[in-house]
């Protein structure tokens, strides 16, 4: 497809036809929001807008998709963090060239719960390396109150189990508490990157320990084993403990049997992972 060649070319009649009412999105898998981020996505990356070219304004993206004003602020937000589009002052909305630098992203296809649950599965897989790494610098750089940080979190966890709180958040303050001991902020933003595909996947971990009582222990103990060996500033103790939690963790998820999936619970757990891993692609 031939590239744009300058700003008013983004409002030539061929895109006007591209992006007409006729094409406006419908409420079927994904949101309105989805619909227009990935056109817009597409119509970038397949040269229809050349580097430095303006987007149509807000205005007239509302017109053209049939879609309200946040609907097209949220899909050029999103184009903005995927590195594809930016803003300048006096121009508006452009398109970055292809040597900016793109925001990491995971490639993952989700068509059902399966295909939900499998790509958890992997990101917990890579993630198992990073929390490893982070938790053997942890025992050797965390500092006393940031040791301090790490034990209270831990106690936390326990007091919303206490509670009969799913302690999801609990649970992530805890992982951040020794990424910030680790004395490396790379660490913290990708863990955080991570962390946002894991949400619903604790939560069926969680739902299924009610079920299973030693599976809550299992979790306890392992927390356990990587916070006592932070706090005696051994590394290789850390490694191995945060290596084995998240091995467990992944088992654990693996381990929701089908009468778990059938249930109620179940079922608005798969439909949340579905929701959850595809509303990050």
């Amino acid at each position: 497809m031939r590239a744009m060649k300058n700003a008013d070319a983004s409002t030539s009649p061929r895109h006007a036809a591209d992006l007409a009412p006729a094409h406006a999105p419908t409420r079927g898998k994904g949101t309105l929001a989805d619909h227009v981020t990935s056109v817009l996505a597409r119509q970038i990356r397949d040269g229809e807008f050349a580097p430095d070219a303006r987007l149509p304004s807000e205005r007239e993206l509302t017109e053209r998709f049939a879609v309200s004003r946040t609907v097209i602020r949220e899909a050029i937000s999103r184009l903005k963090s995927e590195g594809l589009v930016g803003s300048r002052r006096g121009s508006g909305t452009v398109v970055l060239g292809a040597n900016q630098a793109t925001p990491f992203r995971l490639d993952m296809q989700v068509e059902d719960m399966r295909d939900s649950i499998r790509a958890v599965l992997r990101v917990i897989e890579l993630r198992r390396g990073v929390e490893g790494e982070m938790a053997a610098l942890a025992a050797q750089r965390r500092t006393k109150v940031q040791n301090q940080a790490i034990q209270q979190a831990l106690k936390a966890i326990d007091k919303a189990a206490e509670d009969g709180r799913d302690g999801v958040q609990e649970d992530f303050a805890f992982h951040a508490a020794i990424s910030n001991a680790a004395h490396n902020p790379l660490y913290t933003s990708l863990v955080q990157f991570l962390s946002q595909f894991l949400h619903a996947a604790i939560r069926v971990a969680r739902m299924n320990e009610a079920r299973r009582s030693d599976f809550g222990q299992q979790v306890r103990s392992e927390h356990a084993a990587i916070a006592r060996a932070i706090a005696d500033g051994d590394a290789a103790a850390a490694r191995a403990a945060a290596l084995q939690h998240m091995e467990n963790s992944a088992q654990r998820i693996q381990a929701a049997d089908r009468e778990f999936w059938a249930s109620e619970a179940g079922q608005a757990a798969a439909r949340d992972l579905a929701r959850q891993v595809e509303t990050k692609e």
